[in-house]
C-alpha cells in the first residue's frame, strides 16, 4: 500500500489524466508502434522536444550549448508536431530545454491538447506556487524534477548557489500541488552514493515523490567532465539498485536502458523515440547532436520515413552495440555524421573534433544481462513504453 499512497495523494483530474493519456493511450501507442516497426514503417512511439536552448543553470556535462543568442521553436511548430504525431497512436511528448519552464508559451501548450501526456524534464528551480497550480489545473502533465546531489555536490554539479535547498524546494511545490511528482538523477561519480541509498529513495517517498528516474552520466557539451563516467563496477552497481530497488522500495523506479529481460538497448537505435531541437531538427536523441532533417521539411511522417541519415543510424548502432555510442566510441559517430553530410546542431563549432578526440567511457551496454525480479516491472516494459526509452 505504501507504493500506491503518494500516487493516490495526487490531484483527481491529474490521476485520471495519467491513467487514459499516459496509461491507456500509452500501451495503445506502444502496440502500434511495435505493428509498425514489424511492417517496415516508421515513425516514433513518443518525441522529445526542446522548447528553447535558455536555461538559468550551467551544469556539467549538459549537451546545451546557446548562440549568439537563445533559440526556441515556436508555438506553430510544437503544434504541428503533436497534432501529426497523434495520427500515429503518439500521446505522450517529453518537454526539455534548457529549462523549459523558461519558455513563455508553456502553459499554452499544455492546455491546448488536453487528450496528450507531458513529462517536463525542468531543474525545478522556476517551479513556484503559481506554476505547480496551473500544472494541476491542466492536469495533463508530471513535473520531473532534476536532483543531481546533496548540498555539497548540487552547487557543482549545476554551477549555481543554494542548488539543493531551491530543488527540495521545488518537489515539495509539486507535491504540495498534488502532481503526480518525479526526480530524476543523473548517477555519476561524485553522486553515486547519494543516488544509491535507501536514505535517498525514503526521503525522496517522505516529501510525496511517486517515481524516480535514474540515468547514466553522459560526458557532453562544452565541458563534458570525463571523469565523473561511471566505471563497469558502478553501472553493475546501478543495475543491481534497481532490480533489487524494484522488489522493495515504495517508490516507482525507471531507467532508460534494460528491458525486462535485462538486456540493454538504444531508444533511438531502436526507433522508440528521437528528439527535436529548439531549431526543429529532428536528432536520434539530445546528445547526438546531428541532423539531416527537419520538421518544416514536409508532414512528420514522411520526414522521418524518407531519413537516410536516420534509418541508417538505427541499423549501424544495432550492428556495433547495445549501449551509447557517443560514449562507447566517439570518434565513429563524428565519421558517421560526416559521412552522411549531417549538420552540427550543437553550437559548438568543435564538436566533430571532440568526439573524434573524445575519450571513450563506459556506457549500459557494458552490463550483464539482469533480468527484472519484479513482475510488474516486467510486465510494463514489455507493455508499455514508459520506462523503456528517454534520452539518457
Amino acid at each position: 500500500m505504501s507504493l500506491l499512497r503518494n500516487f493516490l495523494r495526487s490531484d483527481r483530474k491529474c490521476l485520471w489524466k495519467f491513467a487514459f493519456n499516459l496509461g491507456w493511450k500509452g500501451m495503445s501507442g506502444f502496440s502500434k508502434f511495435e505493428k509498425r516497426k514489424k511492417k517496415g514503417e516508421v515513425f516514433p512511439c513518443f518525441q522529445f522536444i526542446s522548447v528553447t536552448d535558455d536555461c538559468n543553470l550551467t551544469c556539467q556535462g549538459c549537451w546545451v550549448t546557446k548562440g549568439e543568442k537563445s533559440e526556441s521553436i515556436d508555438i506553430q511548430s510544437i503544434n504541428k508536431i503533436i497534432v501529426e504525431s497523434k495520427k500515429y497512436g503518439s500521446y505522450f511528448f517529453g518537454i526539455l530545454g534548457g529549462e523549459p519552464l523558461m519558455y513563455k508559451d508553456l502553459l499554452t501548450i499544455f492546455r491546448a491538447h488536453p487528450d496528450c501526456y507531458f513529462q517536463l524534464f525542468t531543474n525545478g528551480t522556476l517551479l513556484t506556487d503559481r506554476v505547480a497550480a496551473e500544472l494541476r489545473e491542466v492536469g495533463n502533465v508530471t513535473p520531473l524534477i532534476s536532483l543531481e546531489g546533496d548540498e555539497f555536490v548540487a552547487d557543482i554539479r549545476r554551477g549555481s548557489n543554494r542548488v539543493y535547498e531551491r530543488t527540495v524546494k521545488a518537489i515539495e511545490t509539486a507535491t504540495k500541488n498534488k502532481l503526480i511528482t518525479g526526480v530524476a538523477i543523473s548517477v555519476c561519480k561524485s553522486n553515486i552514493e547519494m543516488a544509491l541509498s535507501d536514505e535517498f529513495i525514503q526521503k525522496l517517498h517522505d516529501r510525496g515523490v511517486v517515481y524516480v528516474w535514474y540515468y547514466i552520466y553522459r560526458p557532453s557539451g562544452e565541458n563534458p567532465h570525463y571523469e565523473l563516467a561511471l566505471s563497469p563496477n558502478e553501472i553493475l552497481r546501478l543495475r543491481n539498485f534497481l532490480v533489487d530497488g524494484r522488489t522493495k522500495y515504495p517508490i516507482v523506479m525507471i531507467d532508460s536502458y534494460w528491458d525486462a529481460d535485462g538486456i540493454p538497448f538504444c531508444p533511438a537505435a531502436e526507433g522508440l523515440s528521437h528528439h527535436i531541437n529548439p531549431s526543429g531538427n529532428i536528432e536520434p536523441c539530445p546528445v547526438i547532436q546531428f541532423s539531416c532533417d527537419n520538421i518544416q521539411n514536409g508532414d512528420l511522417k514522411s520526414v522521418y520515413e524518407q531519413s537516410v541519415f536516420l534509418k541508417d543510424f538505427k541499423s549501424e548502432i544495432n550492428r556495433k552495440t547495445k549501449g551509447c555510442i557517443l560514449m562507447e566510441d566517439p570518434a565513429w559517430l563524428a565519421k558517421f555524421a560526416a559521412d552522411h553530410s549531417a549538420i552540427n546542431t550543437s553550437n559548438r563549432g568543435d564538436l566533430s573534433q571532440q568526439l573524434t578526440d573524445g575519450t571513450v567511457v563506459t556506457s549500459h551496454g557494458s552490463c550483464p544481462v539482469i533480468p527484472e525480479k519484479n513482475w510488474m516491472y516486467r510486465m510494463g516494459k514489455k507493455k508499455a513504453f514508459f520506462g523503456l526509452g528517454a534520452y539518457g
